[in-house]
């Protein structure tokens, strides 16, 4: 499954996630921090989605969202 989502309130504006059988094959940022954005889709390659958001979510950077938190949403509205 292909999920093309629109952040909200975080330095990337949007992310591009891979899904096959449950399991995280790839999360991209489009814009944000290179390297915290990079580091993130890495770490969750090959993770389990339910996982992922669970390590993920409720993580706040700028206000009460961040990149890593708009990826456990994203998510989230996939399942």
């Amino acid at each position: 499954m292909q999920i093309r989502y629109t952040t909200h309130g975080s330095c990337a504006s949007r992310i591009d996630i891979e899904v096959e059988n449950g399991i995280i094959q790839s999360a991209s940022f489009i814009n944000g921090c290179a390297g915290n954005t990079q580091a993130v889709g890495a770490l969750v390659k090959g993770m389990a989605v339910e996982e992922a958001i669970r390590r993920l979510k409720g993580i706040a950077c700028q206000g009460d969202t961040s990149c890593p938190d708009q990826l456990a949403r994203a998510l989230e509205q996939a399942l």
